[in-house]
Order: C-alpha cells, then structure tokens, then sequence
C-alpha cells in the first residue's frame, strides 16, 4: 500500500501545479513518503492510540514539579521521520538538492499523506508550522536566528517543534476575555496565568502565546505576542507546570493540557497591540491545515470502504456488485476528488497572501479569508460524514477497533472543534460580507472564472445559475437585522462551498476522461434534481469511477 501512488487524482493536480524538474523531485520523495505513511506510521499510530498516549510525569521521585510529557519511542520515530521531510523546514530554507524553498502545496501534500495514517501528529506539526510562520514574518532578527533554525530543523540541529496557546478556561472562542498577563523585566517579559486547552505541551520547545501586558486594555487589542521557550538554557522548566492532560476522544497523539505560567519568561513578538491579528493570521494557516487533515481522512474512509466492499461476500456477490453500494462508493470517490481539488485550489491563493502580504491586494486577502472559512467548514463535517459512510459499509466489523475505522471517527470529530466551529466559522462569513462585500468579491470571481471555461453546456448554466440565485438569497439574508443574520450564516458557507466546488469541478472537466465523468456526477448530484430512470448516471460510470487503476491508465 502506497497513500501517494494510490492516489492519481492528487498526483495529476500536482503535476499540473508545479514545474518539470520540481515535480519530478517531489514526485520521488512523496511516493516515499505515501509508503511510509502507508505502513510504519500507520502502524506506530495504532498503537500510540491504543497503548502509548502521552503521559504525565508530574513529579519526580522527590516530589519535585517536573510536568515532563512521555511519548511512546514509535511516535518520536513518527516525529523524527516527518520533520526530516521537510514538511516545516522547507518552508523556510533551501532544499538541499534544489537549492532554493520549496512551497505550501508540497508541505500540505505531505499533511495529506500523514492525514490518512495519523491526523493526531498532524497537530503538533499545524502548530510547529504555525509557530514557523510567526517567527519568520513577526519576530526580531535576534529571535528569527537563535529559534528558527531549530522550529525548521529536519535533523541538522535540535528540532524545537512548536504550540499557539489562546485558550483560556474564561474566554474559549472569545478571545478578547484572555487574562494571562505578561509583566515586563528588563528586555523581557514574565508570564503568569493559566492556558486552559494547550496541545503540544510538553512536546513542544517553543510555544507562542497570547497574553496582556499591565498597561494593555481590555479586548482583543490588548494582547500581545509573546515566544516562551519551554526550558532555560540548562533544561529545567522555564517558570511552566503542567496541570493535567486532556482525555480525549480522539487525536491521542497529541499531548493537550492545562498549563500553568508562573512567571515564565518570554520575548514579545512584533508590535504590543497586534498580537491578536498575527494569531488570527497563523490561524488562517491552521486553519487550511485543518481542511488538509479532513480531506485525508476523507481519503482513507473511502479507500478502507472501497477494498472492503470489494473483499466482503454477502448474498452471493461481493458487496460492490450492488447498485446501492456502487452509488455510495461512487458519491464519495467524486466528493473527496472535487473537495480535494478546490482544498489545493485555495492554497495557491494562500500561499501569495502567506509568502508576500505586503504585494496582496485587500481583495486577495479577502477571498483567501472567504474561502479558507467555508472550506474548513465544509471539509471537516464531510470528514465526519465519510467516515460514518466507511463504518456503515463494514457493517459490525465497523465498529471493531481491529479495524481503523474507530479511530478515523474518533480523530475526525475534533475537526469541526479545533480552528473555530460551524458557528464561528459562520460569523466570519458574515464579517467579511458586511465589512469587505466578500460576496461580490466571491460572485465576481465564480462569474469570472465560470467565463474561462470553453464547455459551456447545460452542466455550466446550471452553476451559473446557482451562483445568480445565490446573490439573490445573500442580498435578502443581508436586508434582515444583525440577529436574524446570524441565523443564516451557516447555511451562506454551505451554499459557497457548493458553488466554488462546482466550478472547481466545472474545471476539472475541461481534462477530459475520467474527469469529466466525475465532474459530471458531481454537478448532477448537487445542482440537478434527479429524475427515476432505468440507467443512472452513478450506475453507469460507476466502473470507471471505481476502479481506479483501469481508468487512470
């Protein structure tokens, strides 16, 4: 099993995404990496979910607070392996054969891949991306050299992964309720407080955290940036204690905590009053990583679905034989296909905002904001959906932790959690549409991007039409008072996800093949209502859908 060379629809986007001579590179080393995501990882997060969660050390045998973290030898490997990829690194050095970086669509491939096998591991490495980011774009030079190299490390120098601490026990998604305060000493600060939900703690050797210093006011402009080593230069804790870790339902992997500042001390970030909106910028990176890790999952459930249902007799025939089966296999294959298309189409918007902020127009910055919220959306609740879809097509052996499919569900479920729920995921909707107009923005690009497709048959007008219909239901949802916007919100994420998806896949049809057929699908799935007849559309390119080796070759 390889999760890379199974999967032609992501290698053909990839293909088409980079030059000659870095996708050959690339290629290589993700077809190395699918393996291996395929067979040891897979295997050492099984057993990290069922024997070896991180545990605390609380106290040593003399009862000293040392609030160390236990990880299982097979998970550090996991660590040691993915890291030593580049996943982080090559965001922000060279590739060494290369000789220049490497971009956000060959880091998230990799989070793709290790999605399949281990989603918990994909946090501390979202967080190590994210605590990267910060240091590179915000922190002073003094900062960026000493920590840097270590938060980007792929074996050359100690590796420092990374933790973003926000939540508080108070505040939760309302940030600006944070109290952890920073008192200045010297060219320091000192933090005290509590953070209440802090995963990679204990893992991690530097977290960024958000808190107040004395003279700050209240709200989110009040909070600043600040890095805090884990340890002092001779590894004791740096004024740190952890409470407990979270028991969780799934992602065991990562070690989630309650965690105690107690003085620690710490380096502010950037300017004092912009801590909060440099957060919300690495967020907006968590974020797709969040969308990365659901469509991973995604792809799992459907191939554990797929070989099932080809393996499991029932009746007398195996179970893909049957046209209720065929069409649930079929519906998901096209699903996580065009999903997994429109995740990797956001990220080239948001590898210009991420890489030049400063040469993006307020427009661009807009849209990625736009379609980043709808996507994790949209992506983490499918990733919940498929991996129902994949329990229910093993029957009871479904529900059996011998199979993977428990802990796909398990791992799933904090995905609509974690980077902001539905809920608030729809009230940043709703800020861009009153704040920026994000859905003229959003319309004038489906229109324009609807305009350069050269087949413009009855599966466009159908579209085009939903998208007109759209800007009428936004413009009545946008008369109602703030309240009752509030109601709608949800459902204006949804029926963008849709719209973009269907462009995406009005897109994919322009290649031809099997692709068409599965753009095909999806628009008559989603934009058609569909009509009893004694040859339906699923049934009859159910075989080219399905068998996957035949059709892409």
């Amino acid at each position: 099993m390889n999760f890379y060379e199974r999967d032609k629809n992501l290698q053909h986007l990839l293909k088409s995404r980079w030059d000659e001579s870095f996708f050959q590179w690339a290629d290589e080393k993700l077809s190395q990496f699918g393996a291996l995501c395929a067979g040891d990882i897979d295997r050492r997060a099984r057993h990290t979910d069922r024997e070896g969660q991180p545990q605390l050390i609380k106290y040593d045998k003399m009862g000293n607070d040392i609030s160390e973290v236990w990880l299982n030898e097979g998970y550090k490997k996991t660590i040691e392996e993915t890291y030593g990829e580049g996943i982080v690194g090559y965001l922000h050095k060279n590739i060494p054969s290369l000789g220049h970086k490497g971009d956000y669509t060959y880091s998230f491939a990799q989070g793709y891949l290790l999605s399949q096998a281990e989603p918990g591991f994909y946090c501390p490495v979202t967080l190590t991306m994210a605590t990267a980011y910060l240091i590179d774009h915000y922190a002073s030079s003094e900062l960026k050299e000493k920590f840097l190299p270590h938060v980007s490390s792929t074996g050359e120098v100690e590796l420092y992964e990374g933790a973003t601490f926000l939540t508080e026990r108070q505040g939760g998604s309302d940030v600006g309720a944070n109290e952890v305060k920073a008192i200045k000493e010297g060219d320091h600060y000192r933090i005290h407080g509590e953070k209440y939900f802090a995963s990679n703690a204990g893992a991690c050797g530097v977290a960024m955290v958000l808190a107040r210093t004395e003279e700050a006011p209240p709200g989110t402009r009040g909070l600043s940036l600040f890095l805090v080593p884990w340890r002092k230069e001779d590894g004791t804790l740096n004024g740190i204690q952890i409470r407990r870790l979270k028991d969780k339902l799934g992602v065991r992997a990562v070690p989630s905590a309650e965690v105690e500042f107690i003085g620690a001390k710490a380096y502010m970030v950037g300017k004092a009053d912009r801590g909060f909106y440099y957060m919300m910028e690495a967020l907006n990176l968590s974020r797709v990583c969040n969308a990365i890790a659901s469509i991973g999952i995604m792809r799992r459930s459907l191939n554990e679905a797929v070989d099932y249902a080809a393996e499991r007799n029932a009746f007398g025939n195996t179970l893909i034989q049957y046209p209720m089966v065929k069409d649930t296999l079929v519906s998901l294959s096209v699903k996580q296909e065009v999903e997994t298309r429109a995740v990797f189409d956001l990220i080239q918007g948001f590898e210009k905002v991420a890489r030049e902020p400063e040469n993006s127009t307020d427009e661009e910055q807009v849209l990625n904001r736009l379609r980043i919220a709808i996507m994790k959306k949209e992506t983490a609740e499918q990733a919940v959906s498929f991996t129902h879809e994949a329990i229910e097509m093993h029957g009871g052996n479904g529900y059996i932790e011998d199979f993977v499919t428990p802990r796909l569900l398990r791992d799933a479920q904090v995905l609509t959690v974690w980077e902001g729920t539905a809920n608030i995921l729809g009230l940043e909707v709703l800020k861009l549409f009153n704040k920026y107009q994000a859905h003229e923005l959003f319309i004038t690009h489906m229109n324009d991007r609807l305009e350069g497709i050269d087949r413009k048959g009855n599966q466009h007008a159908l579209v085009k039409e939903a998208v007109l219909s759209f800007l009428i239901y936004v413009e009545d949802v946008l008369k109602q008072a703030p309240d009752v916007q509030t109601y709608y919100s949800k459902s204006l994420a949804e029926k963008m996800a849709l719209l973009y998806e269907g462009v995406v896949a009005l897109e994919m049809a322009e290649e031809g093949g099997r692709y068409q057929k599965v753009a095909e699908l999806f628009i008559h799935k989603n934009f058609e209502k569909e009509k009893a007849s004694a040859d339906p559309l699923t049934l009859r390119y159910a075989n080219d859908i399905l068998n996957l080796d035949k059709a892409f070759a």
